[in-house]
């Protein structure tokens, strides 16, 4: 269930971003009285799942188990809409365009006023751009929305009183248990995130972080090996370091040694087998090696009363009971915001993702970041929705996946919008038009370059996930 979750938002992202990436398109094209023979969510090759024609003023319908799926009394100045059956993007076949439907026989033929090859440079241009466009300007406004429809919860960092328990990454990187964390890269360290460390040292190449332990300013050297570490695969999950927080008890599972022992909510948990426990990760990394065993808990009870609690641990190391989150013990900060401001933010946020896109495309190529481990397919991209449909982080993370097929779309590749801005660009520039046939070897090698990519991207998520 939680895989059928996880595809269900990732394709109902797709399909809202591809149509609205094909209506780019589609759109500016008939506005330059330019025919749209084909509008497709997803590819069809041989066959659709379902198409349709309005012609002699109704609707013909065909699915894929019609006999026949010709339309009756065509007419070729109207758009023939359908569904593909492969899930890789969409299109807009555009009459006189070399694209990937590789339609040589019309090409073949005189330029007709009505096909793409025939309009001025300028508004091929803007039919080209109006893809990306649409997928820009929808990724900066749902980031507006959703910062205007749910706001803006974080953790100020100056409110981690406790400061901070390192992982083992976070260990290796010289951060130590109590540790409060001043600035990274220089820049101050506001919003408590270990993802902030993550991007400040694999996108912006930050060398160094201050903390403050014991009640000193000490300078951490960030190790260079770490940018190939936080970029990797294996440790993209993997918590660098959290809040350190005292031990309540906010819920006992049913049916637990917790409750077996007479475990009760609000309880502070200080100690395990007499051995000091005030934190939650020290309880954590304690009690998961005592697997099927007894132990004895100590917890502070009504603020006062000391009681030991007896119990054996589970198999998995655990005795049940869910601890009360940060916001228990720090300060939640929360940020709503107005129309304007919220769009605004929108923006901002959009435009600083897209930075650091081409920041990381420039250490990939510079060899700092490895293709292999950074990069990823559908798979991937499905597990970032999460395995609970909620609605905020579906919209967050829809405005995330409409930037970067922007962003994809418009690399100066020949089969993407970018190949064909790029060609276009050259003519405006020179007034040389590449020749037809030119472009239809270009667009070729792109489409399998592109297709090579797509294959190579989603394999390997099928190693990751035999490994």
């Amino acid at each position: 269930m939680d895989y059928l979750i996880m595809i269900g938002q990732l394709m109902l992202s797709l399909c809202i971003l591809i149509i609205l990436h094909e209506m780019g398109h589609f759109l500016p094209a008939r506005w330059f009285k330019t025919r749209a023979e084909k509008f497709y969510l997803f590819f069809d090759p041989w066959i659709s799942l379902i198409k349709a024609k309005k012609l002699n003023g109704s609707w013909q319908v065909k699915t894929a188990l019609s006999k026949n799926q010709d339309f009756e009394n065509d007419d070729e100045d109207v758009t023939e809409y359908g569904l593909g059956w492969l899930p890789l993007g969409g299109y807009v076949k555009i009459a006189g365009m070399v694209d990937e439907s590789f339609d040589r026989e019309q090409l073949a033929k005189p330029p007709q006023p009505w096909e793409f090859r025939s309009k001025p440079a300028w508004q091929r241009l803007i039919i080209m751009l109006g893809g990306v466009t649409v997928n820009f300007l929808l990724g900066f406004l749902l980031f507006g929305f959703v910062l205007w429809y749910w706001g803006e919860e974080y953790l100020p960092a100056q409110n981690v009183t406790y400061g901070i328990y390192a992982d083992s990454l976070g260990r290796e990187m010289g951060l130590r248990d109590g540790d409060k964390i001043l600035s990274i890269g220089g820049a101050p360290f506001e919003k408590f995130s270990d993802k902030e460390l993550v991007r400040a040292v694999v996108i912006n190449d930050a060398k160094s972080m201050t903390v403050e332990r014991n009640g000193e300013k000490i300078d951490l050297a960030i190790d260079p090996k770490f940018t190939s570490l936080l970029s990797s695969n294996k440790n993209k999950d993997k918590r660098i370091f959290g809040a350190r927080q005292p031990i309540e008890v906010g819920e006992v599972v049913k049916g637990s040694p917790a409750e077996g022992a007479g475990l009760r909510e609000n309880d502070k948990v200080i100690a395990l087998n007499s051995e000091q426990t005030l934190y939650f990760h020290e309880f954590y990394n304690k009690i998961k090696t005592q697997k099927n065993a007894p132990v004895t808990v100590t917890v502070l009870r009504n603020s006062k009363d000391t009681v030991q609690l007896s119990m054996t641990t589970t198999e998995e190391g655990t005795i049940g009971f869910a601890p009360f989150g940060p916001e228990k013990f720090f300060e939640v900060k929360r940020e709503d915001y107005g129309v304007g401001q919220a769009f605004l933010m929108g923006f901002t946020k959009g435009w600083t993702f897209l930075s650091d896109q081409v920041k990381a495309f420039g250490r990939m190529f510079s060899g700092h970041i490895k293709p292999s481990e950074s990069l990823g397919g559908f798979g991937t991209f499905a597990k970032l929705y999460g395995t609970q449909w909620d609605w905020e982080r579906f919209w967050n993370m829809t405005a995330i996946v409409s930037l970067i097929l922007a962003f994809m779309n418009l690399l100066p590749i020949p089969a993407l919008d970018g190949g064909h801005v790029m060609f276009l660009l050259w003519e405006v520039f020179t007034g040389r038009k590449p020749s037809d046939k030119f472009l239809e070897y270009a667009t070729t090698a792109g489409f399998v370059l592109v297709l090579g990519l797509v294959i190579y991207a989603n394999g390997l998520d099928v190693l990751r996930g035999c490994n």
